[in-house]
């Protein structure tokens, strides 16, 4: 079981999104600054459940579209789509599955939260996309953060 588990965070990189965890966080602080101080534990919780379930979204999307060059490339040829150790179908299913994950914990945080959440989910995928067609991927990246403080009202 624990393999399992080693494998799944293997493949969306969980450590990467427990060194994010921080920024998240820290955004959530100044957005709550500026409303009414610390949001509450639940809160907290419902947005670190959020990030999660974005970050492993992303991540899945980002192996499920790269895997045909991942097969080609010697660096990442031994990645987990590419080398079979997970299988395409468990990809796509971990990837829709953390999608409706952050749908419904949005819900939870408000109704705007709820319906930008497909925006947002269409906006960390496509970010895996843009290094295919512009060398200013991280330009993109960031602006994306400019737009996430929307649903900071949490109640």
């Amino acid at each position: 079981m624990l393999s399992v588990i080693q494998k799944w965070a293997s493949f969306v990189r969980f450590s990467h999104t427990v060194f994010a965890l921080p920024f998240a966080l820290a955004a959530m602080l100044v957005a709550a600054r500026d409303s009414r101080g610390w949001p509450g534990w639940k809160v907290f919780g419902l947005i670190l459940a959020a990030m999660v379930c974005a970050r492993t979204c992303a991540m899945a999307f980002n192996r499920i579209v790269d895997r045909k060059f991942d097969a080609l490339n010697p660096r990442t040829q031994n990645r987990h789509l590419p080398a079979g150790t997970i299988s395409m179908a468990g990809a796509i299913m971990l990837c829709i599955l953390s999608g409706a994950g952050l749908m419904a914990v949005s819900c939870f945080l408000n109704a705007l939260c709820f319906y930008l959440s497909p925006v947002a989910l269409v906006t960390i995928c496509f970010y895996s996309l843009t290094k295919r067609f512009t060398d200013y991927t991280h330009v993109f990246s960031a602006s994306r953060w400019r737009w996430r403080r929307s649903g900071h009202g949490w109640r």
